[in-house]
């Protein structure tokens, strides 16, 4: 495994500004957002516009993407994504949810998942998982993916590989009358072939209109994923494997997740809908 040294916090500049004709979710200036009440199968609209955020959420995560190279601040990244979706009328989701100050996640090395961008420098040998989520037309788009950072040791590159992997494995076990749990029992079954860590407190979610709608995906095998999957649902997959143990800690900021043995982690993330044979990813390029 890599012999970098541990991430510490960094410092977090001011909020970056958003246009005033651009619509803001509901939640932004509140400490939480509304419990949403609605549907978790959508109607073919709201497909059609989720399509849209999630295009924009996937085309700001690669530009992103493109300045990853040692030396480059995590908070150079938010900027990138932060004006690649403004520029296209979308709002940042995660800016202002539930109180998080920045346009994306940056979550690198031992950090499972909700780094928040600042002052970090990286380094050569890191991954580093950058978070996108888009809002425009009254909807969201969420997708993520972990990027090599130069030169990679080989242990972290096949990590990547392996929960890239395990996503797609994910996506192809998606079908209208089977249960949520199959998306877990897929992830779960391929990651122990490796010996990894599957990590089971942070998970996919229903998403619409509503950044986190209330169901529930889990990546591990869980029986209390009973819900059938239906055509027309919207929600995520998005596998967290690890190096080590699926346990963590957090830091004093509230968000930062990191590994409680410090080994790394790498996760991978589409929004779908369930399709009548299968389903459709709408966060694609």
């Amino acid at each position: 495994m890599s012999g970098q040294s541990l991430l510490v916090p960094g410092e977090i500049t001011p909020v970056r500004s958003v246009p005033g004709n651009i619509r803001r979710p509901e939640y932004v200036g509140k400490p939480a957002p509304t419990p949403y009440t609605g549907p978790e199968v959508q109607e073919s609209d709201t497909v059609e516009r989720m399509r849209i955020a999630g295009r924009i959420a996937a085309q700001a995560m690669e530009e992103a993407a493109k300045h990853i190279a040692p030396g480059v601040t995590t908070d150079e990244l938010d900027r990138v994504a932060h004006d690649f979706m403004v520029d296209h009328g979308a709002y940042p989701s995660t800016l202002g949810y539930r109180g998080f100050p920045k346009s994306l996640c940056t979550s690198l090395n031992e950090v499972i998942c909700h780094g928040i961008p600042d002052s970090t420098v990286l380094r050569d040998g890191d991954i580093v998982n950058l978070d996108v989520t888009a809002y425009i037309n009254g909807v969201h788009g969420d997708n993520n993916a972990t990027y090599l950072c130069g030169d990679v040791d080989e242990e972290s590159r096949l990590l990547v590989e392996r929960t890239r992997e395990s996503l797609n494995r994910a996506i192809k076990a998606v079908r209208p009358g089977r249960q949520i749990n199959v998306i877990g029992r897929v992830i779960e079954s391929y990651a122990k072939r490796f010996g990894y860590g599957v990590v089971r407190d942070f998970t996919g979610h229903g998403i619409n209109s509503s950044f986190h709608s209330g169901l529930i995906i889990p990546h591990y095998d869980s029986p209390h994923a009973t819900t059938v999957m239906q055509p027309g649902m919207t929600f995520t997959i998005e596998p967290m494997l690890t190096l080590g143990t699926h346990e963590y800690d957090l830091w004093e900021d509230g968000w930062t997740v990191v590994t409680k043995d410090r080994k790394r982690t790498a996760q991978f993330e589409h929004t779908l809908v369930v399709t009548e044979t299968g389903a459709e990813i709408l966060t694609l390029p």
